[in-house]
């Protein structure tokens, strides 16, 4: 084979996954989030397993019973059980996280590596159509969103997901102008291949890990934010169990029952720290520099 097809050989993404073990060993804060993440997965996803009531269940004689060994986080305002509907209620909270991730993350990434490859004018109108975007506050947008698609769960997560979209196409587009420099790119270039097979092959391989770690982060928060959504109504609607819409009806009964807010509040702040502590340990292990070292 010759020096020129080995050079535009398509390299991959090289796990290693002893080196990747090694590092998070070497991290504590990391092996805490990892810690974390994974016992609140079994719980959430085994949730009819570790439920000890029915989430839905009314029973108004023990309506904002205290912590017990029957009711271990208490109950709210109609007698339902405060944990089983923390267990269920990370499902849709830990849900949303990860669509928004998948959705944003994937349109984004392939937006912005599509848009760095080919360059030119249409290179310049996404960007400057990502920069509209990018102009008006996260925030801000994501509460006209939502409030334009209505209040719901779903609404909620769709719309975070399009606000999320041009960070990724930003980040993917940079990782992709300094790939596209590399002998291998300008190899295939010069063979010639197309486009599609430069992206798929080349590109989007040696992109994936600041998309990685990104994706991470942004999971913890997008917690955050649905359960904010949540809180002011825009989000997940009674009877549905989930988090920040839990913390949301708590409020008005804070000074009395203080365990109706403070658990579903607690579980949206370690599970979100959680997700940025592991966000954090993998972008070291990720980070050229840390391998050289």
């Amino acid at each position: 084979m010759s020096d020129a097809a080995q050079t535009s050989k398509p390299r991959g993404l090289n796990i290693n996954w002893r080196y990747i073990w090694y590092q998070i060993s070497r991290s504590p804060l990391m092996m805490i989030g990892s810690s974390i993440i994974a016992i609140v997965l079994i719980l959430v996803i085994f949730a009819p397993l570790f439920a000890t009531h029915d989430p839905n269940a009314i029973s108004l004689r023990e309506r904002l019973a205290p912590p017990s060994w029957d009711h271990f986080f208490g109950t709210d305002e109609v007698g339902r059980d405060l944990y089983s509907r923390i267990l269920y209620g990370g499902q849709q909270s830990i849900a949303v996280g990860f669509f928004v991730v998948v959705l944003a993350g994937g349109i984004g990434t392939l937006l912005g590596a599509f848009s760095g490859l080919v360059g030119g004018r249409l290179d310049t109108a996404i960007m400057r159509l990502m920069d509209v975007v990018l102009s008006v506050p996260s925030l801000v947008l994501v509460l006209a969103l939502a409030a334009a698609l209505g209040p719901s769960l779903q609404n909620a997560a769709l719309a975070i997901a399009i606000v999320r979209i041009p960070f990724y196409v930003r980040l993917a587009r940079g990782q992709t102008l300094l790939v596209r420099e590399m002998a291998y790119v300008t190899a295939a270039e010069t063979f010639h291949a197309k486009k599609r097979h430069i992206l798929r092959w080349h590109i989007l391989p040696n992109i994936m890990s600041p998309i990685l770690v990104q994706t991470t982060l942004d999971l913890g928060n997008t917690i955050l934010l649905a359960s904010a959504l949540s809180f002011i109504g825009l989000g997940a609607q009674q009877p549905t169990a989930e988090w920040g819409a839990m913390v949301a009806t708590g409020r008005n009964y804070i000074l009395d029952q203080w365990w109706y807010s403070a658990f579903p509040g607690f579980a949206i702040l370690i599970t979100a720290t959680a997700f940025n502590l592991f966000g954090d340990g993998l972008r070291d292990i990720l980070d050229p520099k840390q391998k050289a070292r």
